[in-house]
């Protein structure tokens, strides 16, 4: 994996996306909520033109004294401003109901989507990626994308149609007043480009070395014991602090131009405030005294509210300014979750599909009910359709593969493996061992070469029923968070209680699970963490069992079982095979002693195959690591 901090690249339209998901989760919620937006936004500006209109009725009739009538006016705008705010509380409380239903709703489909989709992804992803950087795409991204949904995009919204409708009733007042006030907003625009610009690029990088730095810890945290007993704490350390450096570096950057940005915007708009304040006094006198200056004159009625009308109109942009870090680091996260969305999927041509069968006058035909007997069932363009019984006959002619292009792994191999047989595979780590089993349930495609299963091509067989017929034992075991009952039905769902405790027996496991407190129904955390190693292999061997499949691939499966292990688990391993193609990768040769052929590789091509008697007379590779085998014995 790239350990690298790469500069991120941003793509276009992000902002676009987020919201047609916004819209395609929510059409109706979503158009209530705008409407509450932009109700409360135009109320917001209505306390202006009141003012004005309050100061101009005491401005008209101060000199005649008729303060009842003043009164009645004045009184009147009340009740209508308060019915006014009663108006904008209700549109608030609504928007804040609805907001938080969208949000976490959004949420919830995006997390949905990215899971699933994330279903989808080859292996090679997550091969070729940190855990811990895709696990920051649900956890840190997910939040920033919460904040800009919640908060900035209707903060800016509303901002956005205040504005409007402040300048509206600036420009209805005083067109010369109002173009000092667009100079003002001239200069915290290009302030707001510069600043926020430089703020947009870090909070970027920000985001992506947040990503790094949770794949550094998760990986460290997995591998704690191998980093003790080589007692590499210190380089540990030195490397994640040269990781967490690099995220403070560019997080300090990001914040300084952020935190920068507001009080030079506010202080621009004092200055702009000051300057109206200068000029609407001016014009006032102007007034007054009746300068000769055509068109210039202004009342005491005009200035006061404008001062307000300014002083609202700059705050709200100095809102949109700082909303827009906010985005900024919001559209950050959605570009990543959209670079995992983005993933090309797996890619599946595959027509063949696993069917239940059964066989009546020797003729194979499908049916709905389980009978024990499965079968491919291959559709043909001209509109036949053949069954073929499910057998686990598996081979392959002159195959090619390379894990990139440029550098091939495995160089013509060609093997057949009849039903029932067990085919071993032997060789140095990296000899492609491994490798050649992934291809079998098409982890990943060949670059050249066939590979047949029962006599079809698997590039035309389905890989989610490629993948069924095929049982699988790893030599890195996974368990997952729930009962020993539940670990061991994963390998068939649907399977009874006595299906899975049968397995168990069959695996050697269920002498140690009933020794447990709970025994099946005691709870596994953390990848079985309170369990052995090798017991954790014997309920994974017992997964396969209860699969029941035809073909079965063991990747050293009983590297992690004690010598004394083995030999309980070795008896049920035989039976587990009995009947089944086998496919098995084994450290110690003396577990594949019976196999029908062993296949030794070296350097991803097959130097030796047959049964173990005609290697050992042969003397050749298999004879030396044999040999070589027992001595460490």
């Amino acid at each position: 994996m790239n350990n690298t901090m790469t500069k991120p690249k941003r793509k276009k339209g992000i902002l676009k996306r987020v919201l047609k998901y916004w819209f395609q989760f929510f059409p109706v919620l979503s158009i209530i909520t705008i409407l509450c937006i932009i109700i409360n936004a135009a109320l917001n500006a209505a306390p202006a033109v009141f003012l004005q209109k309050v100061l101009a009725i005491v401005e008209e009739n101060y000199r005649i004294g008729n303060w009842d009538l003043v009164f009645n006016k004045i009184l009147n705008l009340v009740v209508i401003l308060a019915s006014l705010y009663i108006l904008s509380l209700l549109a608030n409380i609504c928007f804040h109901q609805l907001i938080a239903i969208i949000t976490q709703g959004y949420l919830k489909k995006m997390r949905e989507k990215m899971f699933n989709h994330m279903q989808q992804l080859p292996i090679k992803y997550f091969d070729t990626n940190y855990h811990g950087d895709i696990m920051s795409y649900y956890t840190n991204d997910i939040d920033t994308l919460r904040q800009m949904i919640s908060q900035s995009l209707p903060q800016l919204l509303t901002s956005g149609i205040t504005v409007t409708a402040v300048l509206c009733i600036m420009l209805y007042y005083s067109i010369w007043l109002t173009l000092v006030a667009v100079f003002g907003v001239i200069c915290i625009v290009c302030v707001t480009k510069i600043v926020g610009g430089r703020s947009a690029r870090y909070f970027l990088a920000q985001q992506k070395a947040i990503g790094k730095t949770e794949g550094y810890i998760e990986e460290i945290m997995n591998g704690q014991k191998v980093v003790k007993v080589f007692t590499h704490e210190e380089k540990t350390i030195e490397d994640f602090d040269n990781i967490n450096n690099y995220l403070y570096d560019q997080s300090r950057k990001a914040n300084t131009y952020a935190n920068m940005l507001m009080p030079i915007l506010n202080n621009i708009g004092n200055v702009l405030y000051v300057l109206i304040a200068f000029i609407g006094g001016a014009l006032v006198l102007n007034n007054v005294k009746n300068f000769s200056i055509s068109g210039l004159a202004m009342s005491i009625s005009i200035v006061v509210p404008f001062l307000n009308m300014t002083k609202q109109f700059t705050g709200n942009i100095n809102q949109v300014s700082n909303q827009l870090n906010s985005v900024i680091m919001g559209l950050a996260g959605a570009n990543r979750i959209f670079d995992l969305l983005d993933e090309p999927e797996e890619v599946d041509n595959g027509y063949v599909t696993l069917v239940n069968a059964k066989e009546e006058n020797g003729e194979i035909k499908e049916c709905i009910e389980r009978t024990g007997m499965w079968a491919w069932k291959h559709p043909h363009q001209d509109g036949s359709v053949t069954y073929t019984k499910l057998a686990g006959d598996v081979q392959m002619f002159n195959v090619d593969f390379g894990y990139t292009p440029d550098k091939i792994v495995l160089h013509d191999i060609s093997l057949y493996a009849n039903p029932g047989q067990k085919i071993a595979f032997v060789g140095a780590t990296g000899a492609g061992k491994t490798t050649i089993t992934n291809l079998i349930n098409r982890f990943y495609d060949i670059a050249d070469g066939k590979i047949r299963y029962d006599g079809i091509n698997i590039n035309k067989i389905k890989k989610a029923d490629l993948r069924r017929s095929l049982g699988v034992v790893l030599q890195d075991t996974n368990l997952f968070t729930g009962t020993v009952l539940d670990n061991i039905r994963y390998g068939k769902l649907n399977a009874s209680d006595e299906e899975c405790i049968d397995a168990a027996k069959l695996a050697g496991a269920d002498d140690f699970i009933n020794k447990m407190k709970d025994g099946y129904n005691t709870m596994l955390t953390n990848n079985g963490a309170n369990l052995s190693q090798g017991q954790r292999q014997l309920i994974a061997i017992a997964r396969c069992a209860v699969a029941n499949p035809p073909v079965m691939i063991l990747d050293e499966a009983t590297s992690s079982i004690d010598t004394r292990t083995e030999a309980i688990v070795q008896k049920g391993m035989d039976a587990l095979m009995k009947g089944r193609t086998v496919f098995v990768i084994a450290h110690r040769l003396s577990t594949i002693r019976n196999s029908n052929v062993i296949i030794v590789l070296d350097h991803g091509r097959i130097i030796e195959r047959g049964s173990h008697e005609k290697l050992l007379e042969e003397k050749g590779e298999y004879y030396q690591l044999y040999t070589g085998a027992f001595e460490l014995e």
